[in-house]
């Protein structure tokens, strides 16, 4: 945990992530990345020079196979954070309304707009999302190669239509260093109820980064670093960049 804690310092601070006073909503779905970004931020309350509050909340997407959020609610108890729990039929418009050929990107669109709202809803001026180097490498592979665009998530954002910022203090850290955090702390971990989970796009990538990375080691650190160097989509600068 020491060693993502020093990179999510590293990513907060370069990107001006955290003021005094902040309040931020943790979206937790249950996977490894947000329960180890959750607890992260809630241990660096402690020492961080920017005083903020930690909330966490999790979108029930009504999978038949999953929802029970019991040892997350306790989890949170443990840290002291307050944990919302909120309702939603996403899976029904998803794959049962929709029937969209790339449910992925649909799901994803729709989960962000719901936590945006859930997160104002909570008093929160900040929304903390669990996006760590790799998912940065594998985002912008995937648009290259899917959309033909030279694109990725950016670090920091700013929803003016929401009032609200983005952040992604994880973006520093390698997926190796949030799985040892997850593993170390014996997190509640939840298996995803999603049909496409294992199955997706973002997973082609993975494996594609994994087969080019025996030729050029480091690819997912250069990426980032190329990300970085060319200030492409806010990755260079410490402003947020401002999105509708």
């Amino acid at each position: 945990m020491q060693k993502l804690m020093s990179r999510m310092r590293a990513a907060m601070q370069k990107y001006d992530m955290v003021q005094d006073g902040d309040r931020i909503a943790v979206g937790v779905s249950g996977g490894k990345d947000s329960l180890a970004l959750l607890v992260a931020l809630a241990e660096m309350r402690r020492f961080y020079p920017a005083k903020f509050e930690v909330v966490a909340v999790t979108l029930d997407m009504g999978f038949e196979n999953g929802g029970n959020w019991s040892q997350i609610k306790a989890l949170c108890e443990e840290y002291n954070i307050e944990y919302v729990v909120r309702q939603t039929e996403l899976s029904k418009v998803i794959f049962e309304y929709r029937k969209e050929d790339n449910p992925c990107s649909l799901c994803a669109k729709m989960r962000r707009g719901a936590l945006h709202d859930a997160a104002k809803e909570m008093n929160c001026n900040k929304l903390a999302l669990g996006h760590h180097m790799d998912d940065a490498a594998e985002t912008f592979l995937m648009n290259l190669l899917s959309g033909g665009r030279i694109e990725c998530f950016r670090p920091v954002t700013y929803l003016s239509r929401k009032d609200i910022y983005v952040i992604r203090p994880m973006v520093l850290a390698r997926e190796g260093a949030v799985s040892c955090a997850a593993k170390h702390r014996s997190l509640p971990v939840q298996k995803s109820g999603c049909p496409m989970d294992g199955h997706s796009e973002r997973e082609n990538m993975k494996d594609l980064l994994n087969t080019l990375e025996r030729k050029y080691p480091h690819l997912r650190e250069k990426i980032v670093g190329a990300l970085e160097r060319g200030n492409l989509d806010g990755w260079g600068a410490h402003s947020p960049v401002n999105t509708n």
